[in-house]
């Protein structure tokens, strides 16, 4: 199920120069941030689970989900270069499956690690706060890479469409709607980042079980549709 050539293609295609100084963007920012309200209001828990929660998990990491996500697969179906992997004999799960293990690593890569640096820096770990936003950030990252690879194979306009998900829906309803949050990937990795504190500065209007069960079944869903996209994507070429 993983094809260690694809993997190198896709890394070398979302790493590149100008792809890679973007998604080093927002994690920088995020710590310069963190090192200036750390100095300026000093430890405090409350501050430091705003700032993790506010800006990482709300707004990082889905943008981060939505370079890496619809990166690794995007940019081939519209430049046609997907024929040619499409060509070798590998199974179109194969291919999904790899890119979805490289888009998630390069998520985690560039927001549970900044989480965590942002996190010690602000308060130290206090009340397990940077633990708890970074355990959040792996489990958003896997759904947010799954839905976003979808998007990818589905729409020549994957970004857009993600960044409405992401910062429309989920940071505007999700503020505004108490329903639309049920919905909401940041709301079901809080969920999780919940049950790691046992405090209320990490908070989820979705119960962990709940949040668990959605969270699998996008990841999985997205992914195996995505596999159908592409498999439909060759028939297409062949005919």
């Amino acid at each position: 199920m993983y094809d260690p050539t694809v993997a190198r293609l896709t890394y070398r295609g979302l790493l590149g120069r100008r792809r890679a100084l973007i998604l080093c963007a927002l994690p920088v920012l995020l710590i310069v941030i963190s090192a200036a309200v750390r100095g300026f209001a000093g430890a405090d828990d409350q501050v430091a689970s705003d700032v993790l929660g506010g800006f990482a998990l709300a707004t990082m990491v889905p943008i981060i989900g939505v370079i890496a996500g619809t990166g690794a697969i995007g940019p081939e179906i519209d430049d046609g270069s997907v024929v040619y992997l499409l060509a070798k004999p590998l199974k179109r799960p194969t291919i999904i499956f790899t890119k979805l293990i490289v888009a998630i690593a390069v998520t985690m890569a560039f927001s549970a690690l900044p989480t965590f640096i942002a996190g010690m820096i602000l308060n130290g770990n206090g009340q397990q706060i940077a633990v708890a936003y970074t355990v959040a950030a792996l489990v958003a990252s896997i759904a947010y890479a799954a839905l976003f690879l979808l998007l990818g194979t589905v729409t020549r306009h994957a970004v857009v469409f993600g960044l409405v998900y992401a910062l429309v829906w989920e940071a505007l309803f999700g503020s505004l709607v108490s329903g639309a949050r049920t919905l909401s990937v940041q709301q079901w990795a809080l969920a999780v980042g919940h049950k790691v504190t046992g405090g209320e500065l990490v908070t989820s209007d979705v119960d962990l079980p709940t949040a668990t069960v959605l969270l699998i079944a996008v990841t999985v869903l997205a992914t195996w549709y995505a596999g159908q996209r592409l498999r439909s994507l060759t028939l297409a070429g062949e005919e």
